[in-house]
C-alpha cells in the first residue's frame, strides 16, 4: 500500500473520531469541513464506512455510528483477558462490600471504563463503558498514572498541560512526579467527590508481571456511604483483588 493510500485510509477512519456525546450526528458537508477535505471526498468516506457498517444514514445526508460498532464491542468483551479474569473478583468485591465495582483501562491518553458490576443499591454514575473520562481526576486514572514508567508519565505531562492545570495539579514536573510517586507508594487512591461530587471511589492498579499497567479496579459508592468505612481494610480488599487479577492475566 502506498503512502498516499495509507494517508487516505487514515483520514477516512478519522471520521469516526468526530462522533462525541455532544455531536453524535454529522452531515457529509460538516465532516468535509472538520477534516478539511472536499465534499465529494467526504461523501466517498461516509459511503465506504456505511458499506462496512461503521456508519449509518440517520436522515438525508446525516450520519450516525453504525451497527458494526456494537458487534465489535461484543468481540472486544469476549477477547479482553483482563475483563475475563476480573469479573469473578469484581462480583466477590460487590458481595463483600455492597458497593459497585468498576474496571477501567488506559488507552493512550484516554481513560475508559470497560465493565461494571452492580450492587443491590447501585450508584448513579455519569460515566460508563466506552465514555472517555478525565485523565487526571478520580481514583482509577490516578492509580494507573502513578504506576506508569517515568518516561510515559513525563510524556503525558508534556502533552496535557491544560488538563493538568484544570485538575489542580502542579505544572512543575518534580512536584507532579512526586504527587504520583506518593500514590504509587501507598498502593491505592481514595477519591472523595473528585470526579463527581456525590461519589467516592477506592482504586488499585492492575498490572502485568513486568509492572506495565493493565487497568484499575475501583469500588464506587456515594460519598456518605464511603465515609463510614474502614478505609485501610477496604483498600486491602481492593488491592488484593487487583493483585489476583494481575496474577491471572500474567
Amino acid at each position: 500500500m502506498s503512502d498516499k493510500s495509507i494517508s487516505s485510509l487514515s483520514r477516512m477512519l478519522s471520521v469516526l473520531d468526530l462522533f462525541t456525546d455532544t455531536h453524535a450526528i454529522w452531515s457529509a458537508e460538516a465532516i468535509a469541513q472538520a477534516l478539511d477535505v472536499s465534499v465529494p471526498t467526504s461523501y466517498r468516506y461516509v459511503k465506504l464506512l456505511a458499506d462496512a457498517g461503521l456508519l449509518q444514514r440517520s436522515a438525508e445526508s446525516q450520519f450516525s455510528l453504525g451497527p458494526r460498532i456494537i458487534t465489535l464491542d461484543h468481540f472486544m468483551r469476549v477477547s479482553d483477558p483482563v475483563l475475563q479474569h476480573a469479573i469473578a473478583f469484581m462480583q466477590e468485591l460487590v458481595e463483600k462490600t455492597g458497593f459497585d465495582c468498576v474496571l477501567t483501562g488506559l488507552y493512550g491518553n484516554q481513560v475508559i471504563d470497560t465493565h461494571r458490576e452492580y450492587s443491590s443499591n447501585p450508584a448513579e454514575l455519569h460515566y460508563g463503558r466506552g465514555r472517555p473520562r478525565p485523565l487526571f481526576l478520580g481514583g482509577a486514572p490516578k492509580v494507573m498514572l502513578a504506576n506508569l514508567a517515568p518516561h510515559a508519565l513525563h510524556k503525558l505531562f508534556d502533552q496535557q498541560t491544560t488538563e493538568i492545570a484544570q485538575a489542580g495539579l502542579s505544572s512543575e514536573w518534580a512536584e507532579f512526579r512526586k504527587y504520583y510517586s506518593a500514590i504509587r507508594k501507598t498502593g491505592y487512591y481514595y477519591s472523595n467527590g473528585e470526579l463527581e461530587p456525590h461519589l467516592a471511589a477506592l482504586a488499585a492498579v492492575v498490572q502485568k508481571a513486568d509492572g506495565s499497567v493493565l487497568g484499575a479496579l475501583s469500588l464506587v459508592a456515594p460519598v456518605k456511604r464511603m465515609a463510614v468505612i474502614d478505609l485501610p481494610k477496604m483498600a486491602e480488599l481492593v488491592m488484593r483483588a487487583a493483585r489476583d487479577i494481575s496474577a491471572r492475566v500474567s
